[in-house]
């Protein structure tokens, strides 16, 4: 597993406050047992999973009031 770089991710998220909010709620769910969206080695941590599915695409975020 290679960490995601920070410029990429932000270019799918477009905020560091944002890209930490989605990657930790993200990781919370699949430590509490939520299903992975990318391959993911059985002993990768949930941020970096997190992470990658953000990367990826997988994962996207909805402002409240926003359509």
């Amino acid at each position: 597993m290679q960490d995601a770089p920070i410029d990429k991710l932000l270019d799918k998220v477009h905020s560091i406050y944002k890209l930490v909010i989605l990657a930790s709620r993200r990781a919370i769910e699949l430590a509490d047992g939520g299903q992975k969206l990318v391959d993911a080695p059985a002993d990768a941590k949930p941020a970096h999973i997190a992470l990658d599915e953000i990367m990826a695409g997988k994962i996207e975020y909805k402002i409240k009031g926003e359509k």
